[in-house]
């Protein structure tokens, strides 16, 4: 910062832009700098005042304001540091964030007979105008005003006199005004309806006086500096719309409970943590949005908000990592009878529930939409699943169900189901009997097959079934109709499937579907109702091969099919013959060699995308050629090798003039190069029936200028000759809106891929950017700049992509100043010089973007000689991320939502920071600047990144200053993912990670090394498969090539080699059981010989499967990490017990190495509440303030030789048995939670490989370098504990306790007991107001027992003297008996630990038990009459005889409710 003394130097304007530099100290205030004003611009002092302009609006500055501050202030708002502005903002360059203006405040700035010509006074908006006050002519017709719109005005106030003239107004609209008192005068319009005070500076309402309007009925005051609302605030007693949102409340106002009219209440982005218990007085409340506080729960008397319709709780508390959940451990679906939408998404739910209020009894709820997507939740109950017949939207996404509930069949009414992304093993049967159900995702699940019954759904039109465990689409109608004819719903699809039933469906495969097609061809009455209504499918990774998509053909309304990255050798039979309506298909990442049977493809009208990258083609048919409509086509990746002059066979793309997306990239054996002479053209065949067929320009068909609509092409690692016909082969430039890739795919030394696509617009929106130094060796730079998707402001079919390519034009020399710059600045140390360039140059380029597409003229700007740009093109953005190699050093610089991550031995890292306006340090920042976010997380309502270039009109809110991380790589650093939103709003880093892995990690087939460019195709198809519909990008780079001998391997002789026709590669059917595990290397054989046995369990897990209800989530986080790091470690399961495991590793460092991670990787688990509040699952930490204990704390025990080994008979797995193994587990069983235990022989060792302080064993040679290097960045702490007799063995062990480094902390914590109330105690689940509760409740029902009324006796003497003549006649009746709680029941205070209170709930429990049955008394009749007599209702006592009929005191009594009645 800018030391005390320094000053600015800062340009003030006069409206001829003529200007006035003046030096200012940081405390130097208005009033210090007018004299020089008035002497230099002006001459004179009448009616001038300086004004502030920026963000397209103005405000008078007063005389205390100073000028200096200000710059400073937004200078950091805007991402500067203070040395940066003082750089890079010199002389006019301030005026990119605002300008200083010294002129007349004479008519308020309007020019009324230019500006202010209306012909009409009902509707006014002066947005904008620069307005002091109210124009005159504004006050000679203010009876006429209805509507007045003042929003950015630097106006003081309003007129009393005005307001009181405007006996007509009903709405007026105050916001970005910088305000800090609501006008004085607004009490006063009488007429007012609607007022919007939004955006201001306004600290309290308290002299408003708003509640002197009589008839308010909608209140904006959002975006503020608003803690409380004054007391006369409920007096607005006809308000229905109010909006508090962006504020600094932490506690919901009081007086809002008291609006009894108010229908609309958006409390969202405050600090509130608690909700009013009179909260269900605001009876007429219909939409409550509460986004983004610290709401713990919803109190009891939400369900009676009798006509709330939409309750919005998303992303409340407990803002973790990257992403924000809420604390709403358990929700209650039953708040008010008459909710339709409910979204709790991105809460840390892990229980829900739906308990009948008095109102709903057993009626069905009006839910219409419920998201608890992003949750916790392993199980929904099928009873309360049923109960929500109304659904029509039901998302269940990234949750931790392995099953739904039958009941969902009973949702008549739904339309769309979401469950993607959890562990489900199958699919409701019941699914069927959706009617009305239009969308069915759940991708990225375990789901072996599809039930049959989903051809009884006739809405059905999409279906996203990628990345589960299917090995075929859908059994045949036939083959189950005869089974499935109780589930199917109507009689007529029932019939429909039966009439099939001619001998279709035969052995024979090709013929069978053949049959199908010409069978059902005959009458479309014979199909089942999925058949005609199925549009998109998608198949991607799955275990499909062409048999199992035999009914396939079947849906002939396809519109886009992905088949990508299954096992599929051929096409499917009649694809293109029956599949005539397909528009988009996909077949990337399978083993295709051609595409015969191709004859078809002409009939492929409505083809416009089709991607065929990754397989084994060697050729493209020439009917490629006439497939009319082609738009996308990607063949990258394959082993192309044919002549593409020979276009009486093969395809040539000059043929498809449609063409926009054409990728060639990786094919390395092709070969594109002229003829070498005319004669080369083989006509014999009549081409000019061929799409696109010119005879004219056949003489050349290497080229690709022909193809005018061109956006993408793709040529890298392809061999481009010259010579020839025409000196070369014609490539096309690039331009604003073409990309051209022709480079090789290796700089630097290390090799990488590109994929993207155009996305739904068919504009280029994305740029990369691959710049190798020549003159300094060892650096790079790889970037990506651009938008997924364009703004909503941007007409479709419009590009901006002008901002992505000025970035990827500028910023390779913008960088280079800036690091000549901080190099030659001896205030910048050699450490901060590569972050501060990379700051200042992505400062700089938003900079000179600005001046690019305001057509600056000033001298020396990048945007002198720029043409105006597109106003809507101008108000767009774009992120960047860049990643710059200096040697084996790395620096990542992102801003918005263009990331990277990088993969260490297979676990992925984040490189850069996601700016999104719900992080916390974000949400601070935009508030700080003025900003506001709106429910749907849009700053401003508009945009939904904090960082990003461009964006001027919401500079500073959203500015261009990037997150900067510095990384040494290691050699066990892998490859890095670059990827737009495109990728990462669809994939998670560690599935990014564990899907390029698989094409990087080990060689394929024949040898053939897996390249960088697969793993960015296949990443970019997954996106695509799970519903990226934008401009997608990704970038893969192999920075294990840094530390590899083979870094320069020659990839054409590996490929060349391969010159023979490529064979179809035997199946070899491998288990499968979760999907995400077999992204993972295979599990290793089950090892025998010398073996080394790992033991784990969990502490305490008995008391917390028994009173933790976050304990079947946890379970389910906890079997997740210990069998993905046994994949990684090369570790085999060999069975688990309970929640214990037992494995096997080949070796004893890997055994070690996985029982480190995992206990590492535990402490990151994003853990339910209830394990994080209860003391086996809360966080601890060390002396140094180190966390290291947090969530299940799982002991391990390591032992190694050579037991018995035998396969089990019945899981067909290997199994250990003998005295090795039981003493394995005795070791283990001597744990604590969070210690590995060790024997002598795993000691040994870890001395000889790890600390390298001891001799090596026998074994040692065995250990994988893999490992050791692991354990050794990690640590190994070795404790040694001494001689221990085992349970059960007559000979001690040396036992020892290994840590990692960081959790050494662990040896000194004391281990808790095994007790189920430690274990349950949580916020959540007990109070002491509760408990009193219950303990009053149990009074009350011993007492009914014994046919008396409790009631509480008041704090007063025993007598009854002074009572009301009521109470005492009660208090002398028999049947009535007056007591003191607190001496009735066991102590219960506020100092009550959870501990105690559990104990008193096991009290209360066993106090009241019911007993014999006995008949009802004459006493006890007498009484239910009396309480009818004393005027209770009949509903009061009919719950009065509930009780004591469950207490089993006989069924007489129904007379009793006659009398009631009557």
């Amino acid at each position: 910062m800018k030391k005390e003394g320094e000053v600015f130097r800062l340009r003030f304007y006069r409206l001829d832009r003529g200007y006035h530099v003046v030096s200012l100290p940081i405390h130097a205030t208005v009033a210090h700098v007018t004299p020089a004003l008035i002497s230099r611009l002006t001459g004179n002092s009448e009616a001038h005042r300086l004004y502030l302009q920026e963000r397209g609006k103005e405000r008078i500055l007063a005389s205390t304001d100073k000028p200096a501050g200000i710059v400073r202030r937004r200078m950091e708002q805007a991402g500067y540091d203070l040395a940066d502005g003082l750089d890079l903002l010199a002389d006019d360059g301030l005026n990119f964030l605002l300008r200083f203006v010294w002129k007349t405040q004479l008519l308020g700035g309007v020019d009324e007979e230019r500006d202010f010509k209306l012909d009409s006074f009902e509707f006014i908006d002066l947005t904008a105008r620069g307005l002091r006050t109210i124009p005159v002519s504004l006050h000679k017709n203010s009876e006429s005003i209805v509507f007045l719109k003042l929003n950015r005005n630097p106006m003081l106030d309003i007129p009393l006199d005005f307001i009181q003239s405007c006996t007509q107004l009903r709405e007026i609209r105050l916001s970005h005004m910088a305000m800090k008192k609501v006008p004085l005068s607004l009490r006063y319009c009488l007429t007012l309806h609607y007022l919007d005070l939004s955006c201001n500076r306004i600290a309290d309402l308290d002299e408003a006086y708003l509640d002197n309007i009589p008839d308010l009925r909608s209140l904006t005051i959002q975006n503020n500096r608003i803690e409380k609302l004054p007391w006369h605030f409920s007096r607005l007693r006809a308000l229905l719309t109010l909006n508090i949102s962006n504020n600094k409340f932490k506690e919901m106002p009081p007086v809002i409970t008291q609006l009894e009219a108010l229908r609309d209440l958006d409390i969202s982005f405050n600090m509130i943590s608690e909700l009013p218990e009179d909260l269900d007085h605001l009876r007429s409340l219909e939409r409550f949005i509460l986004v983004s506080n610290q709401i713990v729960r919803f109190p009891d008397c939400a369900s009676n908000l009798l006509n709330l319709k939409e309750l919005d709780c998303r992303r409340n508390l407990d803002w973790r990592f990257e992403h924000e959940y809420n604390n709403v451990a358990s929700l209650d679906m039953s708040i008010g009878p008459k909710l339709a939408k409910l979204d709790a998404s991105h809460n840390d739910l892990t229980k829900l529930t739906l308990t009948p209020g008095p109102t709903q009894s057993l009626t069905p709820y009006a839910l219409t939409l419920l998201d608890i997507s992003h949750a916790k939740l392993a199980s929904l109950d099928d009873f309360a699943l049923a109960r929500l017949s109304g659904l029509e939207v039901l998302k269940l996404s990234h949750n931790m169900f392995t099953s739904i509930p039958e009941t969902v069949g009973d949702l008549v009414h739904l339309e769309q189901l979401e469950c993607s992304d959890n562990h489900l093993l199958t699919l409701p049967s019941s699914i069927g009997r959706l009617q009305r159900l239009e969308r069915l995702d759940a991708h990225n699940n375990s789901i072996p097959e599809v039930p049959i019954t989903l051809w009884q759904c006739p809405a059905l039109r999409v279906v996203n079934l990628t990345s589960n465990m299917l090995e075929k689409w859908l059994d045949p109608p036939l083959a189950a109709a005869s089974t499935t004819a109780a589930s199917v719903v109507a009689s007529s699809s029932a019939s429909a499937v039966m009439a099939l039933s001619d001998g279709s469906l035969a052995s024979e495969r090709k013929a069978s579907a053949s049959s199908l097609g010409t069978t059902h061809a005959s009458s479309r009455t014979t199909l089942p109702p999925l058949a005609h209504s199925l549009e998109r499918l998608y198949l991607g990774e799955n275990n499909l091969t062409e048999d199992g998509l035999l009914t396939l053909t079947l849906t002939r309304e396809l519109r886009v099919l992905n088949l990508s990255f299954n096992d599929l050798q051929e096409l499917p039979t009649g694809l293109f013959r029956h599949l005539t309506n397909l528009e988009e298909l996909y077949m990337s990442g399978n083993k295709l060699t051609n595409l015969q049977p191709a004859d078809d493809l002409p009939k492929m009208h409505r083809l416009s995308t089709l991607f065929l990258n990754g397989n084994r083609l060697q050729n493209l048919p020439q009917e490629l050629g006439q497939v009319p409509n082609l738009v996308v086509l990607d063949v990258g990746s394959n082993m192309l090798k044919y002549n593409i002059n020979n276009t009486e066979w093969d395809w040539n793309w000059n043929f498809n003039k449609s063409l926009k997306y054409l990728n060639l990239s990786g094919n390395d054996r092709l070969q594109i190069k002229p003829p070498a002479s005319r004669s080369t053209y083989r006509q014999s065949r009549d081409l000019s029936h061929m799409v696109g067929f010119n005879s004219k320009a056949s003489s050349n068909l290497s080229g690709f200028s022909a193809l005018s609509q061109l956006r993408v092409l793709g040529l890298m690692d392809v061999m481009i000759a010259t010579g020839g016909l025409n000196r070369g082969v014609d490539i096309p430039e690039e331009t604003d809106e073409r990309r051209v890739r022709t480079s090789m795919s290796v700089i630097n030394g290390m090799s990488y891929g590109i994929a993207d696509t155009l996305g739904k617009n068919q504009q280029l929106n994305m740029l990369d950017l691959v710049y190798e130094y020549r003159d300094r060796p060892g650096q790079a730079v790889f970037a990506m700049f651009g938008r997924a998707l364009p703004p909503k402001h941007v007409p479709p079919g419009a590009s901006t992509n002008k901002l992505a390519k000025f970035l990827h034009d500028n910023f390779i020399d913008t960088f280079n100043g800036q690091l000549d710059a901080v190099r030659h600045n001896p205030g910048i140390s050699r450490a901060n010089q590569t972050p501060d360039a990379l700051r200042r140059t992505f400062l700089k380029l938003n900079q000179d973007l600005h001046g690019y597409l305001y057509n600056s003229t000033r001298k020396g700007s990048a945007a002198s000689a720029a043409a105006p740009v597109d106003p809507t093109v101008a108000r767009s953005g774009a992120s960047g991320v860049v990643l710059y190699f200096m040697g084996a050093q790395l620096w990542v610089a992102n801003a918005g939502n263009a990331l990277a991550v990088i993969s260490r031995r297979g676990i992925a890292e984040a490189l850069t920071r996601h700016h999104v306006p719900y992080d916390r340090q974000e949400t601070e920042r935009i508030r700080a600047a003025e900003g506001w976010i709106s429910p749907p997380g849009l700053i401003n309502d508009e945009l939904d990144i904090s960082r990003s270039f461009g964006f001027y009109h919401l500079l500073p809110v959203v500015n261009s200053r990037p997150d900067i991380r510095m990384r040494d790589l290691t050699d066990s650093d892998e490859f890095i993912i670059v990827g737009n939103r495109g990728l990462w709003d669809y994939v998670s880093y560690q599935t990014a990670v564990d899907i390029a892995r698989q094409e990087l990690d080990l060689p394929t087939e024949g040898g053939r090394m897996r390249r960088a460019d697969l793993a960015a195709q296949k990443l970019r198809d997954f996106a695509l498969s799970y519903g990226a519909e934008g401009s997608t990008m990704i970038m893969v780079i192999s920075v294990a090539d840094l530390f590899s001998a083979n870094t320069h391997r020659n990839r054409q002789a590996t490929i060349d080699s391969v010159d023979s026709p490529i064979p179809s590669v035997p199946r070899v059917k491998k288990p499968r059981i979760n999907r995400e595990l077999d992204r993972l290397r295979d599990e290793v054989d089950p090892p025998t010989g010398h073996v080394t046995l790992a033991f784990t369990d969990i502490r305490n897990s008995t008391p917390l499967w028994e009173a933790n209800p976050g304990m079947p989530a946890a379970m389910k986080i906890h079997n997740t990490v210990l069998r993905r790091y046994l994949r990684i470690c090369g570790g085999y399961e060999v069975k688990t017990e309970g929640d214990a495991f037992m494995c096997a590793f080949p070796n004893t460092l890997s055994a070690l190495w996985w029982c480190l991670i995992c206990q590492l990787k535990l402490l990151e688990e994003p853990w339910p509440l209830e394990i994080l509040e209860c003391d086996d699952g809360k966080e601890v930490f060390d002396a140094k303030g180190q966390l290291i204990a947090r969530g299940l704390s799982v002991r391990m025990g390591i032992h190694c030789g050579e037991p018995l080994c035998e396969r089990d008979p019945n899981t067909k797995r290997m199994d250990y048995f003998g005295p090795m193994v039981n003493r394995a587990a005795r070791i283990e069983a001597n744990a604590r939670g969070g210690q590995i235990a060790c024997s002598t022989d795993i000691v040994r060792e870890v001395m000889a490989k790890i600390h390298e302080t001891g001799p090596l064993t026998p074994y040692s040679e065995f250990q994988p370098e893999q490992a050791i290097k692991a354990i050794k960045a990690m640590g190994a702490e070795v404790i040694e504990v001494g001689e221990v007799k085992l349970k059960g063995l007559e000979a001690t062990e040396l036992l020892s306790i290994v840590y990692p480094t960081s959790l050494k902390g662990r040896h000194f914590l004391e281990e808790r007991p095994s007790d189920a109330a430690a274990s349950a105690s949580s916020r959540i689940q007990f109070s002491v107001s509760q408990m009193q509760d219950v303990g009053l409740l149990c009074l009350r029902l011993e007492n009914l027992a014994a046919g008396r009324v409790f009631r509480v006796r008041n704090d007063r003497k025993d007598s009854t003297a002074g009572l009301p003549e009521e109470e005492g006649e009660d208090e002398e009746q028999s049947n009535v008996w007056f007591g003191d709680p607190a001496a009735l029941l066991p102590p219960i205070s506020e100092q009550s630990s959870d501990d105690s209170l559990m104990q008193l709930l096991d009290q209360f429990s066993e106090r009241y038990a019911p007993g014999p049955a006995v008949p009802l008394e004459e006493e006890t009749e007498k009484f239910l009459f009396s309480l009818v007599q004393r005027g209770m209702g009949a509903s009061a006592v009919n719950d009065i005889l509930e009780v004591l009929q469950g207490m089993k005191m006989g069924n007489r009594g129904g007379h009793i409710l006659d009398a009631a009645s009557e």
